[in-house]
């Protein structure tokens, strides 16, 4: 049985994603409430199975099958960039945690029964294309490959539009 998860373990942990959201240029809902919701099914499960697997997908209860699952998952970038929230909604864009636009649905990117095929999971050649396009942060070199530059650089702080397609 699990034990249960305490209101002073659900601020603590909250506290310390939030710092860690702003350090790293994203934003959690401002909806406190309900992302301490949120927070509170991260730690369920983390006692659950090992791994602060997102509390609004059906984990396998593998960590090996839930890598792509595990909070921050591997959709929050592109849910963010097309959907501006996540899929469970614990992220937002800079444009929802300021107030000038509104969280709608955001589909599942998750294959049923299990993880969609990750970059990391694909045999890369050095001579073939990358699985992503690689950008770079002009101000600091930082470099990102995913289909699209962050909103905020996780480095310098600089915004979106100061990242170059690098590759």
């Amino acid at each position: 049985m699990t034990a249960e998860v305490t209101e002073e373990e659900v601020k603590e942990a909250y506290r310390r994603l939030d710092r860690e959201a702003m350090a790293g240029g994203y934003h959690l809902n401002p909806n406190t409430a309900f992302v301490k919701g949120l927070v509170r099914g991260l730690l369920i499960n983390e006692r659950r199975y090992g791994y602060p697997a997102c509390p609004c997908r059906l984990s396998l209860g593998e960590k090996e099958a839930d890598l792509d699952i595990i909070c921050p998952c591997d959709y929050r970038d592109p849910d963010l960039t097309e959907h501006d929230a996540c899929y469970c909604a614990l992220y937002v864009s800079g444009a929802v945690a300021a107030g000038e636009k509104t969280v709608g649905p955001v589909p599942e990117r998750r294959l049923p029964g299990g993880p969609s095929k990750r970059a990391v999971d694909r045999p890369a050649s050095l001579a073939g294309p990358l699985p992503y396009p690689v950008h770079r942060c002009r101000v600091c070199g930082y470099l990102c490959a995913r289909d699209e530059p962050p909103e905020v650089c996780p480095i310098c702080r600089a915004k979106k539009e100061r990242f170059e397609r690098f590759l």
